[in-house]
């Protein structure tokens, strides 16, 4: 039993090893991306930079709210 499952993963790591290698002799080259490209992912790239530095700010917030202790102030109400 061990046997098989070992040979059975050696096959699939030769499998994938050949098809990788398969897969990249397939490729012409490399072609670099234009400068527009290049800038339409920096620009989403820098939204989602921007949306992250405040969604982070108000989770340690939140997380500071949750474990800090709280100073209970009681307050008697007089019931007239």
């Amino acid at each position: 039993m061990k046997n098989t499952v070992r040979n059975l993963i050696l096959a699939l790591i030769c499998f994938a090893t050949a098809v990788s290698v398969a897969s990249a002799a397939t490729q012409t080259g490399s072609q670099g991306g234009s400068l527009l490209l290049t800038l339409f992912i920096g620009f989403f790239a820098l939204i989602v930079v921007f949306q992250l530095v405040p969604a982070c700010i108000l989770f340690v917030g939140m997380v500071k709210g949750l474990f800090s202790r709280e100073q209970k102030s009681e307050e008697k109400q007089s019931h007239i």
